[in-house]
């Protein structure tokens, strides 16, 4: 927890505002790739598409062993708060820290919205 905590910690505002702003102007691939420089990772493939078993209970999953973000649908695609969320769940397996929790995943997804807006004037 604590060697993610501070890779959060690390990225600034105005870096997590260009990413959600990247999301939302359907440049996921490319928001995914800078965010994965700062963490030293190889940037997680997402696709819009399902999973067997969870088509009906989740907007998006990140399978592991596949290194994917599954979206359900286009709009999920390019929701900020949903492929943040789920790419929380790939830096944790990446920096070797399995089973993350999906409240630490909902905090890390919020932090980058919530400068998104504290940046653009919405927060």
């Amino acid at each position: 927890m604590n060697k993610i905590k501070k890779i959060v910690i690390d990225i600034d505002d105005l870096t997590k505002s260009q990413i959600v702003r990247m999301i939302l102007e359907k440049q996921t691939e490319k928001a995914l790739e800078k965010l994965s420089e700062f963490y030293h990772v190889t940037p997680p493939q997402i696709v819009v598409g399902t999973i067997k078993g969870k088509r009906r209970t989740v907007y998006a999953l990140y399978v592991q062993k596949e290194r994917k973000i599954y979206a359900l649908n286009s709009e999920i695609f390019f929701n900020p708060f949903v492929v943040l969320h789920e790419y929380y769940h790939h830096i944790r397996t990446k920096l070797g820290v399995h089973r993350g929790s999906e409240r630490n995943a909902n905090k890390f997804a919020q932090e980058f919205v919530d400068a998104y807006k504290k940046i653009v004037g919405n927060g």
